[in-house]
């Protein structure tokens, strides 16, 4: 007793430790005498006095009547800690600062709530049965301790059998939302990800779920199916990717979940009739968002509504029907108009779960199997249908700070759903014919118009788009997109994500008419007014725009002449080539663009509207002066080392490598590695450049060689035959000495660093 006392001042995570085992047996066979007499001083509120009634009061033939009685008492002790922990600072709360959740613990509570839930599956005697409030109220008392105990949950994450177990309570309506809710806790802290294969009757128990359920089932189908975060910048370069994979060669868990999901019945057509299905038409204010600042700081997930929404209807089941006129809602006080909003947001929230569940499938190894399914199933019609009801609608404001590329900001469920959409719309048009889905017949029959006046073949995968799947009404979900894309502010973290929305619909083999579309609707201009008008400062959304404009300009000759006419004074073009060289990084695939379409346009002297832009436009002399473009090179290779590639700046190799590819063309591939040997001496570093772009274009080979989707983008990004880019690499890593296109010869023989094996390293 002496040293429970101490420890229950200590922070020593008991809940994984053998004492706590110890204690558990222990704790039940001490007299109640002794633990009150201990009790006043160590300030332990009768818990294990109660502890150890709740043992005795459960035994195997127990009805379970006081039980639940001394089990509600417990409760009464650890739900306001909770809920303190929930509304207060969940992320610096300590497990001293909530001592009831900590003495429940270290008295052996969690293990006794832990095999009172599992006596089911521990024994086969006949015993009498828990009804579903006293269950209901064990899973509620172990979930106060998981947020208030992070060694509780990690203890109970560590039992398979009881994490598995734990499904089994899904298939009781009464009992679903509190079994979810803790399941999901537990998922989070798991070292392994479960496999979904394990859960009995899988397949049963998701046809069982109605909608919400299946809704509420989604967040913690998101754990199951997402590739944990490695959460360590240096394992997030490609180097230690591609050693990652080299010693996981079968498929991950994460991908064995996605499949076992794929194979349950009806599963993806009813999340698509989920994401897609309509918000009643008495939802829904214009001050709808203004109300749910003031409540949403504790209402945060899809669960908690759900509890919330039930009261709601048991409330609205004994009162009258409400107006829905906005009138006569704007003088009824917020606690009375909670349900109404309530409703809405509790479908926004749905849905955020529902796409991101589909966002992951349609990355994953069974894509095209999952593409042809949202297709089959009328996914994007229906969110073209609930795009300016629900998903866009006019009075929403865009005022948040950016968050970039973070997924895991802090944003309302408003924010969350937009993005989350905006990312399956990227997932959804990235390489796949079915991008013209996003289309309306007339738009469709728009595209077909540009290639005939063009005189150029329309595209196949236009061709053999299924007309009776594309999107209703007068605007297609694209067009949607580019008209709010024009109202956001500056700054909004939206354009991040509208503008890789839009640049995957561009992404693959170039098409003209995707292009005049586009610019037809004054993208171009609005890309620019962006980038050198508007004052925006985010890194995140100038790049995603740098990359779109490459997109929209490739080998386009009317993107070029409509780029002219906007930057019209030396002074615009300027400050556009000033944000280009504030980093490379963000603005390489524009200069890739640029030089490629230069390339082509100089083949091009006998097209008369061609020579006449060639002549005129600022960009293109810009980059046809020779120093301009080796400038780019010396800073593209200077810029990145096989230690420091990722996935975000790679592409600076690649276009580092187009430079090269289009001067070998024209043989002048030896002029640009001597301009490079002499950069390296008029910076006095004989040596480092073209040693470190040596082991890059060797990184490059181990990684492009054998990865058929990357080497496939890269050719139809650039329209250079992949046989190309290998031929190039090969010869510029050649050993001879002699030969005037080898990287070798370059680089005088005190300087080299050729033998290291980084590679290996």
């Amino acid at each position: 007793i002496r040293m429970i006392s101490e420890k229950s001042c200590d922070t020593e995570d008991w809940s994984n430790n053998a004492e706590n085992s110890l204690v558990f047996i222990l704790c039940f066979q001490l007299p109640e005498s002794l633990l009150q007499e201990r009790d006043k001083r160590a300030k332990w509120h009768g818990i294990p006095v109660l502890l150890q009634e709740l043992y005795e009061s459960s035994h195997l033939n127990s009805d379970y009547t006081r039980t639940h009685i001394v089990l509600k008492e417990l409760s009464s002790l650890l739900s306001m800690e909770a809920m303190s922990f929930v509304t207060e600072d969940r992320k610096t709360a300590q497990e001293s600062t909530f001592p009831n959740t900590y003495t429940f613990d270290l008295f052996g509570g969690v293990d006794l709530l832990v095999e009172l839930l599992m006596r089911p599956s521990l024994t086969t005697l006949q015993k009498p049965k828990m009804n579903d409030d006293l269950v209901k109220d064990c899973l509620s008392v172990l979930y106060n301790c998981c947020i208030c105990t992070e060694g509780v949950t990690k203890s109970l994450a560590s039992r398979d059998d009881f994490v598995l177990f734990l499904f089994t309570f899904m298939t009781n309506k009464k009992t679903f939302l509190q079994t979810a809710t803790l399941i999901e806790d537990i998922l989070g802290v798991k070292k392994e990800m479960i496999q979904l294969e394990w859960i009995p009757n899988l397949s049963g128990l998701v046809q069982s779920f109605d909608q919400q359920q299946l809704a509420n089932f989604c967040r913690i189908l998101s754990v199951t199916i997402s590739e944990p975060d490695v959460g360590n910048d240096d394992k997030h370069t490609l180097l230690a990717k591609n050693a990652q994979q080299k010693r996981n060669t079968s498929p991950s868990r994460a991908e064995v979940n996605q499949v076992t999901l794929l194979n349950i019945p009806g599963f993806i057509e009813r999340l698509c009739k989920l994401a897609t299905r309509k918000v009643s038409e008495a939802t829904g204010t214009s001050n709808f968002l203004q109300e749910l600042e003031e409540w949403y700081t504790w209402l945060d997930n899809t669960l908690v509504l759900d509890a919330l929404m039930q009261i709601a209807t048991d409330e609205a089941e004994h009162s009258s029907t409400e107006s829905s006129d906005e009138s006569t809602l704007a003088t009824i006080p917020l606690r009375h108009r909670l349900p109404q909003s309530m409703k809405i947001v509790h479908e926004i929230m749905y849905k955020v779960e529902v796409l991101y569940v589909l966002c992951v499938l349609l990355m994953g190894r069974q894509r095209n199997q999952v593409h042809k399914m949202l297709a089959e199933f009328r996914l994007i019609p229906g969110l073209n249908n609930l795009f300016e009801k629900l998903i866009w609608r006019k009075y929403t404001t865009s005022n948040h700070v950016v968050h970039g590329q973070n997924e895991n900001c802090d944003c309302s469920p408003e924010i969350s759903f937009k993005i989350q959409f905006l990312r399956l719309l990227q997932s959804f048009s990235d390489h796949h014919e079915n991008k013209y889905l996003l289309l309306n017949a007339q738009e469709l029959n728009e595209l077909s118009a540009i290639s005939l006046k063009a005189n150029i073949p329309e595209v196949e995968a236009l061709v053999n788009t299924d007309r009776s799947l594309v999107c209703d009404g007068k605007k297609g979900l694209l067009t949607r997109l580019l008209t709010v894309m024009k109202r956001e502010p500056p700054d909004s973290s939206f354009r991040f994500w509208q503008a890789r929305a839009v640049e995957s619909f561009l992404r693959g083999a170039t098409s003209y008419a995707d292009q005049m579309f586009l610019l037809k609707r004054g993208l171009l201009e609005h890309i620019l007014f962006c980038i050198i008008d508007s004052g925006c400062k985010s890194r995140d959304v100038l790049q995603s725009y740098f990359d779109l404009l490459g997109e929209l300009m490739k080998f386009n000759i009317d993107a070029f002449k409509r780029f002219n006419k906007y930057v019209n004074t030396e002074e615009k073009f300027q400050v556009f080539l000033t944000q280009i060289n504030s980093s490379l990084v963000d603005s390489n695939m524009l200069v890739r663009c640029i030089v490629l379409s230069l390339d082509r346009f100089e083949s091009q002297t006998e097209d008369v509207k061609v020579v006449e832009v060639l002549s005129e436009c600022c960009l293109l002399s810009y980059m046809a002066r020779v120093e301009n473009r080796l400038s780019f090179l010396f800073r593209l290779v200077n810029i990145i080392n096989v230690q420091t590639l990722t996935q975000e700046n790679v592409s600076c190799l690649n276009t580092s490598l187009v430079v090269l590819m289009l001067a070998r063309r024209r043989g002048k591939l030896p002029f640009y590695l001597n301009a490079l040997r002499e950069k390296e001496y008029a910076e006095k570093y004989p040596g480092c450049l073209l040693n470190n772009f040596h082991n890059l274009l060797r990184f490059w080979q181990h990684h492009y060689l054998n990865k058929d989707k990357d080497s496939t983008c890269l050719e139809n990004s650039s329209c250079i035959p992949f046989s190309f880019w290998k031929e190039t690499v090969s010869v510029l890593l050649g050993e001879d000495r002699t030969c005037p296109c080898a990287i070798i010869s370059y680089i005088d023989e005190p300087y080299m660093e050729l033998d290291r094996d980084l590679l290996g390293d």
